[in-house]
């Protein structure tokens, strides 16, 4: 290859020789036409050779490319779907704890109404229990004051009797009454 480049480079120079013997030759930085037109056919060839390979590197650079980026993409997907997952999993938990929530106040307050409901009638039940025992206590002291009363007074009669008994009696009355008692049996 780097053969027919000096081929075509050297027939270059001959022809540009033969027709320049009249004129000067321009020149742009020291190379003359003939070695642009070299260098020109020799990237010509390049890209024709290399060319065909070229674009099927530059097509399966791209090609991979697209492969990493279509990747990325599904492995995105693929993680919005379990974020979808997990957020609608998470939502579904707060709705249960929130539900779990509202039976667990409901709860409560039943159990404090039952418990308020209990004391009153705790409460209500000793009332009564205390109303009752005072109202015993009461009736047993009136009965006691009233026996004790009772108590005095068969004292009182007793010794007032025994008075009587002791001025208005001779031993000859009782002699008579211990005569009747036996008449009577």
């Amino acid at each position: 290859m780097a053969n027919s480049l000096l081929l075509l480079a050297h027939a270059a120079a001959e022809l540009a020789g033969e027709h320049g013997a009249a004129h000067a030759e321009p020149t742009a930085f020291g190379l003359n036409p003939a070695w642009y037109v070299a260098a020109a056919m020799t990237v010509l060839i390049l890209f024709a050779i290399f060319g065909a390979k070229a674009h099927k590197i530059i097509g399966s650079g791209l090609d991979s490319s697209i492969a990493e980026i279509r990747k990325q993409l599904d492995e995105a997907k693929s993680l919005r779907a379990e974020a979808e997952a997990l957020r609608k999993e998470y939502s579904d938990k707060i709705a249960s704890a929130e539900k779990d929530a509202e039976a667990m106040l409901a709860h409560a307050k039943s159990e404090a109404d039952a418990i308020v409901a209990k004391a009153e009638a705790d409460t209500a039940d000793v009332i009564a229990r205390r109303e009752k025992m005072a109202n015993d206590k009461i009736a047993a002291a009136e009965r006691a004051a009233v026996d004790e009363l009772r108590a005095k007074a068969a004292d009182a009669a007793t010794r007032a009797a025994r008075g009587l008994i002791a001025d208005n009696h001779t031993a000859v009355a009782d002699k008579a009454l211990v005569d009747q008692a036996i008449g009577q049996i």
